[in-house]
């Protein structure tokens, strides 16, 4: 990955913001393993459903889940193209910049 510009930025922000819970990552360790209605996620967090609504806004938010109404209910999948630009994201914070980012024209 090259440079982040500033949309870049702005995105990696919001990815790593709704990544930095302990609450928001189990989730996404949960949805691993496919598709879960919010009384499950409600009960295998042993979490209030307003405070796990929350997590899930800002996961929605930050793209990294897909929900969908079914009836009363909302289920969730995980978005594996927004798992995929993390990835990609820290391996471009973890290479060795190229010449032309190099070149900072200071001295």
């Amino acid at each position: 990955m090259a440079i982040l510009t500033p949309s870049g930025t702005d995105r990696a922000a919001a990815l790593f913001h709704a990544l930095s819970d302990g609450t928001r990552l189990s989730i996404l360790q949960r949805l691993r393993f496919g598709e879960r209605c919010v009384c499950d996620l409600t009960d295998a967090l042993d979490a209030a459903q307003s405070r796990l609504s929350f997590h899930l806004k800002v996961l929605k938010e930050a793209g990294l889940v897909f929900d969908r109404r079914e009836g009363r209910w909302m289920y969730y999948t995980l978005n594996p193209g927004a798992l995929v630009q993390v990835a990609e994201m820290i391996d471009g914070l973890a290479s060795a910049p190229s010449a032309a980012e190099r070149k900072t024209g200071c001295c």
